[in-house]
């Protein structure tokens, strides 16, 4: 049976950003239950109170408080080692019978200086490169005869460590993705394990990107 908090739950579910914002405090909630008033009648199919509506949106918010905030916060302020590498390219192939074996052929050229930064990803169709523009060269070569389907330059890599705690908690990867997000950073790629993820992003918003997730480990209760 519905009801109207597990519709105003819902709805609000539904939007992220507005689901954040209420966790923060930051909307006027007599204002947004006006707004959400019709949405919220058509799905009970009866008319309902304002009051009712706020009621439901401050105790989902003093639920998101210690659900979201206090939780995520505590993971992102134990965030480890940051590492920033530059001067990358971003390749795609088409997922081919021959691609593994000219992948190992490139990690073989790979491990031949250890300063050099290589990593990959493999999806359904598609399959993802990226590396040291040094080695470049090396790629063309090796996957001449492959289908590629994009190249990009000019990336820059920025390497987060989290704390084993946080494949446990729900809503960290948003919370990160969503604050550089804010703050405009396009991400080419994401590549992760389970206590350390890779974003790839331009050159030229590597300074913001960076500062979005060196301030997360500052954060406080937000």
């Amino acid at each position: 049976m519905k009801t109207i908090s597990s519709v105003v739950e819902h709805y609000i579910k539904t939007k992220p950003f507005l689901l954040n914002s209420i966790s923060q405090g930051i909307i006027n909630l007599t204002s947004l239950a006006r707004i959400m008033m019709p949405e919220i009648e058509k799905e009970l199919g009866k008319d309902v109170k304002q009051g009712a509506v706020v009621m439901a949106l401050k105790r989902l918010s003093e639920e998101l408080d210690f659900r979201i905030n206090h939780k995520i916060s505590k993971v992102l302020r134990n965030i480890g080692e940051i590492t920033v590498r530059s001067s990358l390219v971003d390749y795609a192939f088409v997922v081919s019978e021959t691609l593994l074996e000219n992948q190992a052929r490139l990690i073989s050229e790979v491990n031949k200086n250890k300063d050099l930064f290589y990593t990959s990803s493999r999806g359904v169709n598609e399959s993802n490169i990226v590396v040291s523009s040094s080695i470049s060269a090396n790629v063309e070569e090796i996957f001449k005869n492959e289908k590629r389907t994009h190249r990009v330059d000019d990336l820059s890599s920025i390497t987060v460590k989290l704390p084993q705690v946080n494949v446990t908690i729900p809503g960290v990867f948003y919370y990160i993705f969503q604050r550089l997000a804010w703050e405009g950073v396009i991400i080419h790629e994401v590549i992760s394990t389970t206590n350390e993820f890779t974003v790839i992003v331009h050159d030229k918003q590597i300074d913001i990107a960076f500062k979005v997730i060196k301030d997360l480990k500052n954060t406080e209760d937000f």
